[in-house]
Parts: C-alpha cells; structure tokens; sequence
C-alpha cells in the first residue's frame, strides 16, 4: 500500500478559495498512491477560533467538495483532513472525512477530544460521541484528530474495532512537537499497528505548527519523517506486517478485561 502524506502550509494568508484550489491540485498530483492523508483543518485554521462560525460548512461543502472531485480525478481514496462542520442542528464539530477513489464519503469523524482547556475549540465546538474505522482495501483503518493522540483508550477503542492503522490527521503546535512524535510512536508500539500521523506546517492566528509528520509501523519504527516545511512523503507499507507482528510478539492476547481497571464504585 503505498501511503502519501500532504503536510501543507496552512497559513491563512490566501483567500480560503485560493487555498481549497491549490491543495486540490496537489492531491491530483499524487499518482500511484493508494491513500493521500491531508492535515488537520487546513482550510478553516486549527487556531482560528473567531472565524470557524462564518466560515463552517456542511459536509457537502465546497471544501470537502474540492477534494472528492480531486478524488475522484486521481482515482485514490482520500483522507481529507478535518473541516469546521455546521451539523444540521447548527452545532459545529471538528470533523474528519474520508472519501474513496470515486469521491464518495466512506468515514465521518467528529473529533472527540477538543483541545483548549476551556477556551478555543473546547468551547466553540461540540464534541463528537463515536469513533470510526473505514476499510482500505481490506485493511481496517482507526481515525483520530490531533489532540486525540494523547488519549490510549481511543485508541485501544479503534483496536477493538479490528483498527490494523490509524490515521491522524493534525495541527500540531511546533513547541510541543517532540510529544507529537513520541506518542505517535507509543501509539504505533500499544496497538502493533501502523501509524500515519500527517501534521500541518506554517502557522495558524500566530500559533507555528510543526510539521514532522510521520509514519511508524507496528514496532514504532519511523520509516518516513518531515521536517518542519511543507513537503509531501510517500512510503509503501506492508499491511500483512500487522497481523505478523501481533503472530510473534502476541503482547495484545495478554490484554485484561476493561472492567478491572473501572474506577471503584
């Protein structure tokens, strides 16, 4: 399976139509990829809270629209990175989305863990309630969203869900970024899964994100690692590796029960 990972530059400088054009454009460039993985909220701003009610969309929207025809064009499955949501309620979400080669949706994550401490993204949105998993091929692929990198559960959640990778896509804070790649690599090593991690570059509302994106494979090798400018990374991994690497090294069948570390009554 040959992997692209897009870790673009999503300063917001250019107008949001500008943007959505030129990262559709690189998507098509892709040839001979079996999955592109794009960062997170590259068009709407990771750190731009005070224009994500204006600028929210359905998923239908011209974001998300852009990059299923580009799909569509390069006849690869696409992981879209994140958009602001407008839900039909009018609640907004942090919501990833995965669209196949014909540019159909086939994986709508709403990111669970919003980060901000009580100012940001955990105030100006609501919170998702269920974890995702799409099929690539065969192989079952866990979704997660930046911040949720630092919560296992989700991901022994995804693991549960028969997840033999995990897709992450993120606006990771350059002045955190040795976190992003350690727990990318311990999240890779718990699960004895593939980690695609596909960071943003550039800077959000002041906030310099910091690249780095990353693949780590089920023994939390990093093959493949960015730097902190845009650049585009392309490996090809080897699914059959995951149930291999959990044949040998069976850590995941010494698992105990969810309930015994339940807290007390």
């Amino acid at each position: 399976m040959r992997i692209s990972l897009l870790q673009l530059d999503s300063s917001l400088d250019a107008p949001i139509a500008d943007r959505i054009h030129r990262v559709a454009e690189a998507v098509r460039t892709q040839r001979g990829a079996d999955l592109v993985v794009l960062p997170e909220l590259w068009a709407h701003g990771a750190f731009a809270y005070q224009l994500w009610a204006d600028a929210a969309e359905p998923i239908d929207g011209p974001t998300i629209g852009a990059i299923a025809e580009a799909a569509r064009d390069l006849g690869t499955t696409v992981h879209a990175g994140s958009i602001i949501e407008r839900a039909e309620d009018g609640r907004l979400y942090n919501t990833a989305v995965t669209l196949s080669s014909t540019g159909e949706v086939i994986g709508r994550y709403r990111k669970l863990h919003r980060f901000g401490f009580g100012q940001g993204e955990a105030t100006a949105l609501a919170a998702g309630s269920e974890l995702v998993t799409v099929d690539l091929a065969g192989t079952t692929a866990g979704i997660a969203t930046c911040y949720d990198l630092r919560f296992p559960e989700l991901f022994r959640g995804l693991l549960d869900r028969g997840a033999e990778l995990f897709v992450i896509s993120s606006a990771w804070p350059d002045k955190r970024i040795r976190h992003w790649r350690l727990l990318a690599q311990a999240r890779a090593v718990e699960s004895q899964g593939y980690v695609l991690a596909c960071n943003a570059s550039g800077a959000h509302a002041g906030v310099r994100l910091g690249g780095g994106s990353l693949v780590a494979d089920p023994w939390g090798d990093i093959l493949v690692e960015a730097g902190t400018d845009p650049q585009t990374l392309t490996v090809e991994i080897d699914p059959s590796q995951v149930a291999s690497t959990r044949k040998g090294f069976p850590v995941l069948a010494d698992r105990r029960p969810p309930e015994l570390f339940a807290p007390p009554a």
